[in-house]
């Protein structure tokens, strides 16, 4: 067994533990839901079963919604910085990579947007002063609210001179949906033998930023110009957007798939995999392609694998669980919506793990939990 010891040890450099952000999780979940209460005396119903999961569920008359709250990290840092080194201005990408990030979370539990709202924090006015990153910055949040199929309600933009470094901006939004599978999709009817459907992803995405910034420390005067083997910029490849998966999630819905549980591969990489409290082995098999970028990461940081794996996404974006034989059915339909992917393993009755076979590495249990529990 290869533990993730760790993750956190390039990670951890970077400014980010999740060790400690975990336990705050998990602090947050016990007093959030003592709350539920307070929405039965309104006539709604929590579905606290969801409370850990990607999306909060909850009922109100006939309708099941599901909500969240996400936020891009530090990746609009690096678009600062690439516009400061080669002049590119990608922020209609990060704009983007934010409403994914937020979307991609909410069509877990099987829900699509109805409504996006948008936050963006400054830490002065002047940010928007530069010709040209407003716009992009529009440009982008409406593109990606078309192509999650929701309508962009409005939002907040404050300036937070000393809490929000004057150079910089913080990106982040909520999203409300509506739950179109009959039930929300919290794991429910995970069983052996489920085959497990990796959806590619296109880089970095949403997670990541802060131990890429520490690499571009170690690549020279001019790190975010740095050429990869394809000839692209180590900049441009860092702030590629995420592609929007809710709208794969609800035609597989509407096509009737079988879908048992579905994870949106971000911060924690493949533990992400076992985020069902549940007593199964995943077994994946078949490995995706890495992108050259987050390779390029990896190599850079001097990772193990184990670490690697349990950091990034590693071209795995999103994982679909499903009932036994309907795997391929899965493939195809995303293949024919344009996103690559493949069946890459199954579930077994056994010890919660996941275990990487091509690479021999396994995560235990206890690499990844973010039940609430009980206080002691």
């Amino acid at each position: 067994m290869t533990p993730p010891d760790r993750t956190e040890s390039a990670y951890t450099k970077a400014g980010v533990d999740y060790d400690v952000l975990d336990e705050g999780k998990r602090q947050a979940l016990r007093a959030a839901s003592a709350t539920s209460h307070l929405l039965a005396d309104r006539g709604g119903e929590a579905v606290d079963a969801s409370r850990g999961e990607p999306a909060f569920v909850f009922r109100h008359g006939e309708t099941t919604y599901a909500s969240v709250l996400e936020g891009l990290g530090t990746k609009s840092v690096i678009a600062r910085l690439v516009q400061e080194e080669s002049g590119l201005n990608l922020f209609d990408n990060v704009a983007y990579d934010t409403v994914a990030a937020i979307v991609n979370d909410l069509c877990c539990v099987g829900a699509t947007p109805l409504v996006i709202h948008a936050y963006f924090a400054t830490g002065s006015a002047d940010w928007y002063a530069q010709a040209g990153r407003q716009e992009a910055l529009v440009k982008g949040w409406r593109q990606a609210c078309e192509d999650a199929g929701a309508a962009w309600g409005g939002g907040e933009s404050p300036s937070l001179p000393g809490l929000v470094n004057a150079a910089d901006i913080e990106l982040a939004g909520s999203a409300v949906g509506v739950v179109h599978s009959a039930e929300p999709i919290l794991g429910q009817s995970l069983g052996d033998g489920d085959e497990i459907v990796f959806v590619e992803s296109t880089g970095l995405h949403a997670n990541g930023s802060s131990l890429a910034r520490l690499v571009a420390k170690q690549l020279g005067d001019s790190p975010y110009s740095t050429p990869l083997a394809s000839g692209r910029s180590f900049g441009e490849a860092l702030l590629d957007h995420a592609p929007m998966y809710a709208p794969l999630v609800r035609r597989l819905i509407e096509n009737d798939l079988p879908l048992h549980y579905l994870s949106h591969i971000t911060g924690h990489g493949m533990l992400k995999l076992m985020r069902p409290n549940k007593a199964f082995t995943y077994e994946i098999t078949r490995l995706p392609e890495v992108p050259e970028i987050l390779q390029f990461l990896v190599d850079r940081a001097d990772m193990p694998a184990a670490a690697a794996y349990a950091t990034f996404n590693m071209g795995c974006g999103f994982a679909i669980y499903c009932a036994a034989g309907s795997g391929d059915e899965v493939v195809a339909i995303a293949t024919e919506m344009g996103l690559g992917a493949h069946v890459a393993g199954r579930l077994k009755s056994g010890p919660r793990r996941v275990e990487l076979t091509e690479i021999g590495v396994v995560y235990e249990t206890g690499a990844m939990d973010l039940t609430p529990r009980r206080a002691a």
